[in-house]
């Protein structure tokens, strides 16, 4: 059985102590700029370069997150982010956009990166692709089960994180925009509000958006025989105590002691806990909030958790050999964990009449206490007739000590000043041309002299004569969440629809756009990659895309700014997919039966949103109004896509008229994000 890391959440420094004396084998933290909590404590660079001197002293390692999307103006902050990082030896970084992939390569070519589950990935084809652009660790989509998890290791040979314990997003993560739809402040961006833990309404059934916190902790030992590297416990935004008691909890776990499950509970839940996601049970009991009997057992045992971390406990195995030679110094030397240091002390005393004992000496080499450091093996050598004091090796202990820890946070890592690279940029046509989206062949409106027409993958397996017709113009759309057991599926799919003359495939997800590539199609991105830069823009064209969609989180001013010669679209008109989710909402309250697959979530000031189903499989909520903007200046963009969901065939000819002749929508609209900051 493989060792398994206990990975501990560390919003700021009193996290980390409670992670690190509570047995945690490494922590992941924030700086104050560019990760996915920003609203938390987080470290600026002096303390940064303490709290990783902190955790190596004792053996932990530090995961430094970089894990939001970045817009070009921000690159060379950027830049000055990775080397604190760097210079201040963390073990990792992890990291959502390819752009800060790229730039960590340039500064630093052997920091290990790792990539987020703000990636969304989730199957073997993504973990393959991640490989292949240089990640060494993926942290899973937590909505996996354990045999996907089981399956990705079986045929990846790359390091696989997983979340076990802590908040469930009921989106899956980096394909959620409902907080900056909303609100201008976006998960992508590290300042998510959280809407979907307000009162939304599923035919009478209240908090319909709002899950359980997970727990595997009756897992971990099967986790760990899947063979995951990191068990990664949620809450950088969760105070000490809860990371004390969660962290406290799964070593118990792991090392097959008696797990204390009121203690979890109590330190934060919300009614209860689900592992529906890892094992296949994806039902009513997942959903939950937190009530108010939750947080007052959160404030009973405050207390009692404090005092797991406390005092600092000596866990630091440390060998130490002590010299008393005849004319010479008293030298101690100690190692830890591959490391060495020493001290000299005072000359020895000659006196006939008494030699020091090996067993006080080794008695006052052992009061390590308010240390990290515990005495594991003692060598001590004393010539005859000589001794020392007390004093002298309480001194020499105190200052070998101090030494070894200066040694155990150096690093090897350097970074180099690498400037940003000059890319270039072509003039764009003046008018975009259109594209359209559909959910189904009844949406398609006559005479459609669109450029291209993206249509669900499993809609044309189902419309081979209708997909056939129109190969020359159809970009087969896959699925946004293609789990392990359906690529085998999916690429016999794309078969089918190469055979039919369709010669180019579309996917918003890394996964989705390897498998396209293993179909020998040709590949175009969708907005769900969520590409708000340049870099990335580059990084897309080096992996093959014939051209994409740019994420529709990003100003207009700013897509005007976007170098590089990939083509680039935005959406045009369309109800945004706002969440994503791989357990429907609905369903416990109205049953697949009575469900037409298009039915409805209610805010609680009673705006409707409609959620999109996928063959039971793929559950998109759209937002509750539409995107439009016909009638205004476009930026500098290749394309436009109309992004229809539910609309009838009617209602599609008529937007797509009115696109063409930039007519004002006189209905309720939105302009989405192309005019606000997120």
């Amino acid at each position: 059985m493989s060792e398994v890391e206990i990975l501990a959440p560390v919003g700021g420094q009193e996290q980390l102590i409670a992670a690190v004396r509570c047995g945690a084998n490494a922590v992941y933290l924030g700086i104050e700029s560019f990760n996915a909590r920003r609203n938390a404590e987080n470290f600026d660079k002096h303390s940064l370069l303490q709290a990783v001197s902190y955790c190596h002293i004792r053996g932990v390692r530090v995961y430094v997150t970089l894990n939001i999307l970045i817009f070009d103006t921000e690159l060379s902050l950027l830049d000055e982010a990775i080397t604190d990082i760097v210079n201040s030896g963390a073990d990792g970084i992890i990291v959502q956009d390819l752009a800060v992939l790229n730039r960590i390569k340039q500064i630093c070519p052997i920091m290990p990166v790792h990539a987020s589950t703000q990636m969304a990935v989730h199957n073997i084809a993504g973990v393959k692709r991640l490989q292949k652009l240089g990640f060494s660790r993926v942290v899973l989509a937590r909505e996996l089960s354990l045999t996907e998890i089981e399956l990705i290791k079986r045929n990846t040979d790359i390091e696989l994180e997983c979340f076990v314990h802590g908040a469930h997003c009921m989106s899956v993560s980096g394909l959620c925009y409902i907080s900056s739809v909303f609100g201008g402040r976006s998960g992508n961006r590290g300042l998510c509000a959280q809407p979907c833990r307000l009162n939304f309404t599923a035919y009478g059934r209240e908090y319909a958006l709002s899950l359980k916190d997970m727990s595997y902790i009756e897992k971990v030992k099967e986790l760990q025989n899947a063979g995951v590297t990191s068990l990664k416990i949620e809450g950088r935004m969760k105070a000490a105590e809860y990371v004390a008691a969660v962290v406290t909890e799964y070593k118990n776990a792991l090392e097959g002691r008696e797990i204390d499950y009121k203690m979890l509970r109590s330190a934060f839940s919300r009614g209860g806990f689900t592992d529906g996601y890892l094992t296949e049970k994806r039902d009513i009991n997942m959903f939950g909030i937190r009530s108010k009997g939750d947080k007052t057992a959160s404030l009973k045992v405050q207390k009692q958790l404090q005092n797991l971390y406390h005092k600092e406990k000596g866990t630091v195995p440390v060998n130490m050999k002590l010299e008393i030679r005849k004319r010479k110094p008293a030298v101690l030397t100690v190692s830890s964990n591959g490391k060495t240091a020493f001290a000299t002390g005072e000359m020895p005393v000659e006196d006939e009449r008494r030699t020091l004992e090996c067993e006080n000496a080794k008695r006052f080499l052992s009061k390590t206490g308010g240390t990290p450091f515990i005495l594991s093996k003692s060598e001590i050598i004393i010539d005859d007739n000589l001794t020392i004091s007390s004093a002298d090796i309480n001194a020499l202990r105190r200052a070998a000590l101090k030494s070894l820890e200066e040694r155990l946070s150096e690093t090897t890592k350097k970074a180099v000043n690498v400037p940003l690279p000059e890319i270039k940029t072509k003039k764009r046509n003046s008018t975009p041309k259109i594209r359209i989206r559909i959910e189904n062949f009844s949406q398609l409106m006559d005479c459609i002299d669109a450029e291209f027409i993206y249509i669900p993958i499993d809609e044309l397996i189902k419309n081979t004569e209708k997909a056939k017709a129109l190969a020359g113009n159809i970009i087969a759309e896959l699925p946004i969440f293609i789990s392990p057991k359906e690529e085998s599926r999916v690429l016999e799919k794309l078969a089918v629809c190469k055979k039919l003359g369709i010669k180019r495939g579309a996917s918003g997800n890394i996964g989705g756009i390897e498998l396209i590539k293993r179909a020998e199609m040709a590949v175009y991105g969708q907005s769900r990659l969520n590409i708000t830069n340049t870099l990335s823009l580059t990084e897309y064209e080096n992996m093959g895309l014939c051209d994409t969609e740019i994420s529709f989180e990003l100003t207009f001013g700013k897509i005007n700014k976007l170098c590089g010669t990939l083509p680039r679209g935005i959406y045009g008109y369309g109800y945004l997919p706002v969440m994503n989710f791989r357990v429907c909402p609905i369903k416990p309250s109205l049953g697949c039966e009575k469900c037409d697959k298009r039915p409805i979530l209610t805010d609680k000031n009673g705006v409707s949103f409609t959620l999109l189903c996928q063959d039971k499989r793929n559950f998109t909520l759209l937002n509750s109004v539409p995107l439009y903007i016909a009638d205004k200046k476009l930026p500098n963009i290749d394309f436009i896509t109309l992004y229809f969901t539910f609309e009838d065939k009617k209602r599609a000819a008529e937007i797509y008229n009115m696109y063409k002749n930039n007519f004002y929508y006189d209905g309720n609209k939105t302009r989405g994000l192309y005019f606000r900051e997120i």
